[in-house]
């Protein structure tokens, strides 16, 4: 594929050495008409022309043939010894083959007669255009190949490509070719260089690496293996792989690019550690709340500790030396499953399972113990995980709710407080007023209540910190803080109690907001103490009973405009101080919100 020309955007700069000014000053004002990127500067000598290039940088250089002193070829001599590559055109009066043929034995660029007519200098003009682009594109192309071999000198591996015929021989590698194979270059390189996929390749690997860069191709351009291959000395080493398909117009597969790196110091290190890491497990992990069993061969139980295991005799005098069947009290299907999981521990393999026990579920983990690099026995591992389970399961239930809580709180939330920043942006822009200073606070609270909520809901956590906070306080505080109107509030409560304050502010201002949205501005709303707890009430025309409780579900709302999400927020901060919520009719016949579970400060 041949390059590309970069196309000249900037000023061209030329050196125009001739020793009639006048006509080098209207051959540059010719060249100025034909393309005003050419910045021309005359001088009327090769040897000042020489000093000029020893002082400035230029594009290209013009020079005529016939000067006294230094003549074109001679100049351009000079010229080549401390720039070889600079465009160099000879524009002289004097044509002749030996003038001709002596210049490009000099080197020079180019070679143009002088003549009467003004379409000379459109000539010129190409040649110069045609020189520079040429020159500034092999400047770039020797530049980026020259940082192209540095990164590749520099990388710890080795970049190839392969062409897909059927050894896919290597058609380049460079790096560290011989350090990673102990081959040199050119043992690899070439169609009757060292076959990779055959001379190289772990015999063992090589089906099952293929087979993944085929997967991986067909599933993109791109693939990564691990793999081993044999050194030229017989050394085994692993390395990983990185490549990328190169496909012809016609979609076919054409070759293989890639990057190879060895991991084996790698694949060391994860060994070591995988054998420290089942010795730890074998010795720290399992012993509280189960047992730990030594099982040979034969299925005997021959070491039994720990702190027993309710599915066998407790006595470990009548569990040493007999079978595994003879002492558990699983169901016949279940003692067939650990008997298989023993087998694989036997093959091994360590193998887990859980297995339930009346109302309770233990898990059995195995590991085989080996002797002389041969499996002697099998380590049986057992714990009751009743109560983890359950944690897990209602953790998993809690974070499901946390995150339909983040997402609601993210769309119905972020957005409209985005809207009232823009919005009151622009007012800021039109007036100056008190108001737009408090309407800006009250954002920046609203802001930071969503990023708080959010962080909540996010990150899953509970209330584990409390405090005593005293409710009258907060609830009269919030009450300030809320655009009331004529409404009226009444406390009958004077106790503090046990919660994360600004969860419980929150929850309080969204029980008035939501009295007030519904009822009006009008609303009486009464907070009062419970047994176990407090209630909010108003007397509006309440809620009825088959709606009571879709009223905790995001964006419920029988109010135009209203994102329901007030009522959704209560309940999730309720849940996450383990409180209870529910609806109930007030004594005025409206809405009465009771909070229970709720535990007072001493």
């Amino acid at each position: 594929m041949v390059a590309q020309m970069e196309p000249i955007t900037d000023s061209i700069r030329v050196l125009y050495v001739d020793d009639e000014p006048e006509f080098a000053e209207m051959a540059a004002t010719f060249l100025g008409r034909e393309d005003d990127r050419f910045d021309v500067e005359i001088v009327s000598s090769g040897t000042e022309g020489s000093a000029r290039l020893a002082d400035e940088s230029f594009d290209c250089v013009i020079s005529d043939y016939d000067m006294p002193g230094q003549n074109g070829i001679e100049f351009l001599e000079t010229v080549r010894d401390d720039h070889p590559d600079l465009p160099f055109i000879l524009h002289t009066g004097k044509g002749s083959e030996e003038v001709a043929s002596d210049a490009i034995s000099a080197g020079v660029t180019d070679y143009i007669q002088k003549s009467g007519s003004a379409d000379q200098y459109a000539l010129l003009a190409n040649r110069i255009l045609n020189a520079v682009e040429a020159h500034r594109s092999r400047r770039i192309a020797a530049e980026r190949t020259r940082r192209l071999e540095t990164l590749i000198s520099n990388l710890p591996g080795m970049v190839y490509r392969c062409r897909n015929e059927p050894t896919w021989p290597m058609e380049t590698v460079r790096g560290e070719v011989e350090d990673l194979t102990g081959y040199s270059v050119g043992a690899i390189e070439g169609d009757d260089g060292v076959v990779w996929g055959e001379d190289i390749l772990h015999p063992d690997d090589r089906e099952e690496m293929w087979a993944t860069v085929q997967s991986e191709l067909s599933a993109g351009d791109t693939f990564e293996v691990t793999y081993r291959i044999v050194t030229e000395d017989g050394e085994t080493r692993w390395m990983w792989e990185r490549g990328r398909g190169v496909y012809a117009d016609d979609g076919e597969l054409d070759a293989l690019e890639g990057f190879i790196t060895d991991i084996t110091e790698r694949k060391q290190r994860e060994q070591e550690l995988a054998e420290s890491e089942s010795r730890y497990r074998t010795l720290a992990e399992n012993f509280p709340n189960g047992g730990v069993f030594y099982v040979d061969r034969e299925f005997r139980y021959q070491i039994v500790s720990g702190s027993g295991f309710d599915p066998l005799d407790t006595d470990p005098d009548d569990i040493v030396g007999r079978t595994v069947s003879e002492v558990e009290r699983f169901p016949e299907e279940l003692i067939e499953t650990i008997e298989a999981v023993h087998e694989t521990t036997l093959a091994g393999e360590s193998e887990r399972i859980e297995v339930p026990y009346e109302d309770r579920v233990f898990e059995i983990r195995t590991a085989p113990v080996r002797e002389d690099g041969d499996v002697v026995a099998g380590l049986h591992i057992a714990r009751d995980i009743t109560e983890r389970r359950e944690r897990e399961e209602e953790l998993q239930r809690q974070n499901e709710r946390l995150e339909k809580f983040a997402r609601v709180v993210s769309h119905d939330l972020r957005n409209p407080l985005n809207v009232v920043e823009g919005r009151l942006e622009l007012a800021r822009s039109e007036c100056d007023s008190d108001q737009l200073v408090e309407a800006e606070q009250a954002l920046e609270r609203g802001q930071a209540l969503v990023d708080d909520l959010l962080s909540l809901a996010r990150e899953g956590k509970v209330v584990t910190e409390t405090e005593p906070v005293p409710l009258k306080e907060v609830v009269e505080g919030r009450w300030a803080g809320v655009e009331t109107g004529d409404a009226t509030l009444n406390v009958d409560i004077d106790r503090a109690v046990m919660a994360d304050r600004g969860r419980l502010k929150q929850l309080l201002e969204n029980l008035i907001r939501n009295a007030i949205d519904h009822v009006g501005p009008e609303v009486t709303v009464e907070v009062g103490r419970l047994a176990d707890g407090f209630y909010v009430a108003d007397d509006g025309p309440g809620i009825a009973a088959a709606d009571r409780e879709a009223v905790f579900e995001s964006a419920y709302s029988t109010v135009p405009d209203n994102t329901g999400f007030g009522l959704a927020i209560v309940g999730e901060i309720a849940d996450a101080h383990g409180w209870d919520v529910t609806v109930a009719e007030s004594a005025a016949g409206g809405a009465r919100f009771e909070i229970t579970g709720v535990r007072f400060a001493a």
